[in-house]
């Protein structure tokens, strides 16, 4: 059984790969398959633009296609950047820019209750739709903290741990973060649908 993950992103395929293969699903990249296409994200939640990427890869590969989408939530930005996240104040900003932007829009307000969100979608040939959904709940940190991770990490600080998730190795991390508890969550979905008899659209 094979699928073809939506993602350019060999890490997101390991990811995938560790979790899903206990079930027996082959998970492989687009350009394994000869496909490179780019999908615009126009959905106006997390969940809208897996979707939109997973159908789109799907159809071009004629086998089941996973996707995800994820961002951070900031209650006192309205629940921004959120599906914004990776473009959050311009193309023309990196990580570090971005953060500094996030802290830069949150000067003087206390309220900093914010989550990691993180979406995924299995599409299949027949129409069928498996999906997803993990969070993470967290404050956003004063300044940037640890080396590890990516994104807003340095700042996303996690109550329970007394810790930034880049302060986390990635065993501790993948047990807290938005998308190891969706990709559990998958995981599941996906037991649940081979046995309800999805398990041939696989072939």
């Amino acid at each position: 059984m094979r699928a073809v993950l939506a993602s350019r992103n060999e890490k997101k395929l390991k990811e995938m790969q560790d979790i899903l293969s206990t079930l027996g699903i082959e998970v492989v990249l687009p350009s394994q398959l000869g496909i490179d296409i780019e999908v615009e994200e126009t959905g106006s939640t997390f969940e809208e633009n897996a979707l939109l990427k997973a159908r789109a890869v799907m159809e071009a590969a004629g086998i089941p296609a996973i996707a995800d989408d994820s961002g951070l939530v900031v209650d006192a930005l309205g629940g921004g950047p959120g599906v914004y996240s990776a473009r959050y104040g311009g193309p023309e900003l990196d990580d570090g820019g971005r953060i500094r932007l996030l802290l830069q829009n949150l000067l003087g307000q206390t309220r900093r209750s914010c989550r990691f969100v993180c979406a995924i979608a299995c599409v299949f040939p027949n129409g069928d739709v498996v999906t997803a959904r993990g969070e993470c709940e967290g404050v956003v940190a004063f300044a940037p903290q640890g080396e590890g991770g990516f994104g807003y990490d340095p700042v996303f600080f996690l109550p329970s741990l007394k810790r930034t998730m880049a302060q986390l190795s990635p065993e501790e991390k993948h047990q807290v973060s938005h998308r190891g508890n969706a990709l559990r969550q998958l995981k599941e979905n996906l037991a649940l649908y081979c046995l309800s008899g999805g398990k041939e659209e696989w072939n």
